[in-house]
């Protein structure tokens, strides 16, 4: 799989966000700032026109002529100007004919919400208006002033603002990504490629490629690398041990083809001391054949287990009942009328199907019925004369089915080896291939086997289904009992 373009990397995507992000972040803050910066223009203005008001005060008789009123007000930039003193006095400045007002600001006790609002409606205004403004003198809050004016200066100078604003957000983001980009890509981006390439050398070729030398680096990335390298360690070490066991899978093989045939041999002659005159060889002979099936069985089991490898399943509609009634008399018929168990009783096995009519699992028959049978030919060996097989439904859509027996339950070291290979055996002679199968049957349909107990009256172990399985026909399902208790591990 190759490396992602430039254009697609994660270092464009963060030079991308960085600039959308400072971006916001400067229209977070430009939003208030237009409103302050409206307000002070007003403010602004309202003191320059209380400065000018107060010349009237400064005449004989009170009154200023016309040329010199223009002339103030043109200084201030407004129609007309209305100062009103804490004695009430008022003091004005108008020119012949003032136009007519079209809206009216009140900056007395204005919030925040209300001054941002009048400055987007402001700069979204495209009509030339006349407005009104009253409010405290910045020179003196003692003082009132009451001023009309154009409103196009104020939105020239605001869309300037904004102007300046904007090129300034937008140097800012650059620097800010620039920064943030060499930043990030020398401590993050970087490492990450080196880690993504090494990951696609080890996936290309896992035994040739050279040792991944990870950082000094303590952080998350320096922890990964670590974690890199020793997983590489790892997969080189199973490879090797593959390698290994596959040339003993077959040596053994063809050792165990050998051996089968000088087992067959020797079962041969051991039937035919069943019928010697001898008493003491007839009452030997079934000990003998007893020891021939269980070496054909180990060659067997052996053969199978290092054969089979990862399981294909061929999932097909499958009635359950039928299938659990097969592999019963599978483990009934693989079980030889005269083997005797460790304490000399010749085997019986009583199989009892619980499971009910009608009910369909989609799964592989034959892989299915194998661990029942394991399962079947495992409580038989160990002493049982029963072994029982129910249904229940679990949460979710899952399936259990339960093989319990009335065995003397698992030996402390069958359950600490349980699914172990060639260790987990419960009698003497065994070689622990049944449930170690079993188990990767049920894992191989996305379930698992387990052991729910294993006591004194007897074993139940657990064949956990996943939801999915189970095609309901009938309407049977419904009718098995519901289990919502854990299954132990």
């Amino acid at each position: 799989m190759p490396l992602p373009s430039v254009t697609r990397s994660l270092s464009a995507k963060l030079l991308v966000l960085t600039v959308l992000f400072v971006l916001l972040a400067e229209v977070l803050i430009y939003t208030p700032s237009i409103a302050r910066y409206r307000l002070t223009y007003l403010e602004e203005r309202l003191a320059a026109a209380h400065l000018a008001a107060l010349s009237v005060e400064a005449t004989p008789d009170m009154m200023v002529a016309m040329e010199l009123q223009n002339e103030l007000l043109a200084h201030v930039g407004a129609h007309a100007v209305e100062l009103i003193r804490p004695d009430s006095r008022v003091y004005m400045l108008s020119r012949s004919m003032p136009p007519t007002v079209d809206a009216v600001f009140d900056l007395r006790g204005a919030m925040a919400p209300r001054l941002t609002a009048d400055a987007f409606m402001a700069l979204a205004q495209r009509r030339d208006r006349v407005i009104r403004v009253i409010g405290p003198s910045p020179k003196d809050p003692a003082f009132q002033v009451d001023m009309v004016m154009d409103e196009r200066p104020m939105i020239q100078a605001m869309v300037d603002f904004s102007g300046r604003i904007l090129a300034l957000s937008v140097a800012i983001s650059l620097i800010a990504a620039v920064l943030v980009f060499v930043s990030l890509t020398r401590l993050l981006v970087r490492p990450m490629r080196r880690l993504t390439e090494g990951l696609v050398a080890i996936r290309r070729d896992p035994d040739g490629t050279p040792p991944f030398q990870p950082s000094a680096r303590t952080d998350e990335i320096g922890v990964a690398e670590r974690e890199l390298a020793d997983m590489q360690a790892t997969i080189r070490s199973a490879l090797r041990q593959r390698e290994r066991l596959a040339a003993l899978g077959t040596a053994v093989a063809k050792i165990n083809h050998d051996l089968r045939a000088i087992l067959s041999t020797a079962a041969l002659l051991s039937e035919r001391l069943a019928e010697s005159a001898d008493p003491e060889v007839r009452r030997v002979t079934p000990r003998l054949m007893a020891s021939i099936d269980r070496a054909v069985e180990l060659c067997g089991q052996t053969m199978t287990y290092t054969r089979d490898g990862l399981l294909p399943l061929a999932r097909t509609a499958v009635p359950l009942r039928p299938l659990v009634e097969e592999a019963g008399t599978t483990a009934l018929a693989a079980l030889r009328p005269d083997v005797v168990r460790p304490d000399g009783e010749r085997v019986e096995l009583r199989w009892n199907n619980r499971v009910p009519e009608g009910l369909t699992v989609r799964a592989d028959a034959a892989q299915l019925s194998r661990a029942l049978v394991n399962l079947g030919r495992n409580a038989a060996q160990a002493g049982a004369g029963a072994v029982t097989v129910m249904v229940e439904t679990r949460p979710g859509g899952g399936l259990l089915l339960l093989v319990s027996d009335d065995g003397p339950g698992l030996p402390p070291r069958a359950r600490d080896n349980l699914f172990q290979p060639f260790a987990g055996s419960a009698r003497a002679g065994g070689v622990g291939l049944g449930l170690a199968i079993a188990r990767e049957v049920l894992r191989a349909h996305g379930g698992d086997l387990r052991l729910m107990e294993s006591t004194a009256a007897g074993t139940v172990f657990a064949l956990e289904l996943p939801p999915g399985i189970v095609v309901e026909e009938a309407g049977r399902v419904g009718e098995m009992p519901t289990s919502d208790s854990p299954i132990p591990d």
